[in-house]
């Protein structure tokens, strides 16, 4: 399993229009890419990350080539609410504890 992290940060006065574009735009089209195994999305004041999880380093590289989701990128820096660079760290996943019923709103 891989975990891929994109962190960026976002104007502080639009937060809320990054939290809904993630809810209504990055989640469905992440839930759509094959090998695509679940998210977190967080923010604390200005920075934000999201960490998605992959079955193997091949899904995460067809996410990148995939052109939803390069889509999804192009909007995402055309609304304007980011702020400075983003960047995309993955890491092999060597162990995990989460509930099985854990979710968030």
């Amino acid at each position: 399993m891989i975990m891929r992290m994109w962190r960026t940060q976002v104007d502080e006065g639009r937060a809320a229009e990054y939290e809904r574009f993630a809810a209504e735009e990055s989640l469905p089209m992440f839930s759509s890419q094959p090998g695509f195994l679940g998210l977190l999305f967080g923010r604390e004041g200005a920075e934000c990350v999201v960490v998605t999880l992959w079955e193997d380093h091949a899904a995460a590289d067809a996410l990148e080539a995939s052109p939803g989701y390069r889509e999804t990128v192009a909007r995402i820096s055309a609304a304007g609410f980011l702020r400075g660079a983003s960047t995309v760290e993955r890491m092999s996943v060597h162990g995990s504890r989460l509930p099985s019923s854990l979710s968030f709103p």
